[in-house]
């Protein structure tokens, strides 16, 4: 959705072609309103030899299990963000071991910066759009079906989590030590 009026100069917004695709355009200032995705910071944290999930307590995905994370503020980094969201959301602090991957899609308003990361301190706590926080050890990992009825974002959100949790299940080792990770 797209302002009718001008940010900018408090003009009305009017249609051009730029780039291939119809855009708000100022005919007064020629401010364009680009329509970017929001990024999204997630943190896969390991803590106890566990990973830690809350359960979402708001749209999208409400009542589903998933990593901590939210978006990206003016004025902090994306890692900055991913330390930020998941104190908010489950109490820890955390440090990042490495990225695990970024998720767009083109009917989804928002890009997803995942990392791997583990616990440095604080008490694991629902805070948040977060209505529980629990530790799920690999073979604990909840079974969660598919949203019915989802929203686009639902739907993905619902396979980058899988997606993200599937990596987690992957990388832990019996040897495993989070710190002397260097991926």
């Amino acid at each position: 959705m797209t302002a009718a009026f001008c940010s900018r100069c408090a003009a009305p917004m009017a249609s051009a072609m730029l780039g291939g695709k119809q855009r708000p355009q100022c005919p007064a200032c020629g401010f364009v309103a680009w329509r970017n995705p929001a990024p999204v910071g997630m943190a896969l944290i390991e803590h106890e030899d566990r990973l830690v999930l809350i359960r979402r307590s708001t749209a999208p995905l409400a009542d589903y299990w998933a990593p901590p994370a939210g978006y990206v503020e003016c004025g902090e980094s994306v890692p900055a963000a991913v330390c930020r969201e998941a104190h908010e959301e489950c109490g820890l602090l955390i440090e990042l071991d490495g990225l695990v991957g970024v998720y767009s899609q083109a009917d989804v308003d928002v890009l997803i910066v995942a990392y791997r990361a583990h616990s440095t301190g604080g008490e694991l706590a629902a805070g948040d759009d977060a209505s529980d926080a629990r530790l799920f050890a690999v073979n604990e990992l909840p079974l969660q079906p598919p949203p019915k009825d989802g929203s686009a974002t639902d739907l993905w959100l619902y396979q980058v989590v899988a997606d993200t949790i599937a990596h987690w299940r992957g990388a832990i080792r019996p040897d495993h030590n989070p710190r002397s990770t260097t991926q």
